[in-house]
């Protein structure tokens, strides 16, 4: 059963990894278009260590700090402009990412293979979104929205969703062993 302290753990969790989002967010590789950054690789920690519910809940606090005009987003941007415009697929795609890569590690194992799955079908997912967005701002073809906005990306994306998995499990253990956060979320139930 939620509590009030568990859910105040977890209302702070989702703090701080907004905050981890916007910190990963400024290490950058600037590309013609997309930049490379830490943002995914942030994500991807934050949907391992703190699962599916709290991991989208932070990547809505992250996207409603930028679209507030704080520059949370890659190379210190903010503002709604930046959702609406040809990057902001990707923030969207945070959200999804987020929620399903933790629930893939709720219903399975939070072990690192089944964390390296759940973290690639994530990148999979950010990768989708942001290049909908690209082909629609920009009016690309799909052939070129892939071109700037997914191949440039596999590689790094799955080093990124490596790195994620590892640390991220190995955070999720020790936070769970300090009695952080929960193995299992487990159901509410009805009083």
């Amino acid at each position: 059963m939620y509590t009030s302290k568990s859910n105040l753990r977890g209302i702070i969790l989702c703090g701080i990894f907004a905050a981890v989002t916007a910190v990963l967010a400024q290490i950058e590789v600037p590309l013609p278009i997309v930049p490379i950054s830490g943002q995914t690789l942030a994500v991807g920690l934050t949907a391992t260590i703190i699962g599916s519910r709290y991991g989208a809940i932070a990547m809505v606090c992250y996207a409603l700090l930028g679209a507030a005009g704080l520059p949370v987003f890659a190379g210190f941007k903010g503002g709604a402009q930046v959702l609406v415009g040809p990057t902001g697929g990707y923030i969207f795609g945070f959200i999804v990412t987020a929620f399903v890569t933790g629930l893939i590690l709720e219903k399975t194992k939070h072990n690192l293979t089944m964390a390296m799955i759940a973290n690639t079908v994530g990148m999979i997912i950010t990768l989708i979104f942001g290049s909908i967005q690209l082909k629609i701002v920009l009016d690309m073809t799909w052939n070129q929205a892939l071109a700037a906005g997914v191949y440039p990306f596999i590689v790094v994306g799955l080093i990124k969703a490596f790195l994620a998995s590892w640390i991220g499990v190995t955070v999720r253990k020790r936070l769970v062993q300090a009695n952080l956060i929960e193995s299992k979320p487990t159901k509410k139930v009805a009083a």
